[in-house]
């Protein structure tokens, strides 16, 4: 299973915000640069996690966004969740597949699936970000203030 890029780069948005300085926001223009994603995708992305409200938008000059919960309480699998499209690993209705009554194939990697969300549970955008603060925070250039 490999996840979209789009969640890949939801995910990094998320740390990126969990690492700023109290009070500060940051813009699609800057995270589009420290990530070298395009501002249309990271737009998307942003105007997906403020509509579930894990981060607080505001537009217009002196706008930009920030998290809107406390990285302790933002856990993966629910951000997985909300940005993949679908979890579901194989297509067996498109086109139909003739083995489809006799295989076990869509059980198993359902269950994997689960295994794999029920991982997740288990973090947050915290553990993330946790032991690791200083050297992200350097390696993105942010400079604590």
């Amino acid at each position: 299973m490999q996840l979209t890029r789009y969640t890949d780069y939801g995910l990094r948005t998320l740390i990126y915000l969990a690492l700023l300085p109290e009070g500060r926001q940051a813009s699609i223009d800057e995270i589009s640069a420290i990530y070298d994603v395009s501002r249309n995708n990271l737009n998307k992305i942003v105007h997906q996690l403020g509509k579930a409200g894990v981060i607080r938008t505001k537009r217009g000059k002196g706008g930009g966004f920030v998290l809107n919960k406390a990285p302790a309480t933002i856990n993966l699998a629910d951000m997985v969740l909300l940005l993949e499209n679908s979890m579901q690993v194989v297509e067996c209705h498109q086109p139909p597949c003739r083995i489809l009554p006799a295989c076990k194939l869509k059980q198993i990697l359902h269950q994997a699936t689960a295994a794999f969300i029920a991982e997740l549970r288990k973090y947050s955008l915290a553990d993330l970000v946790g032991e690791q603060r200083q050297t992200l925070v350097q390696v993105l250039a942010l400079g604590e203030e």
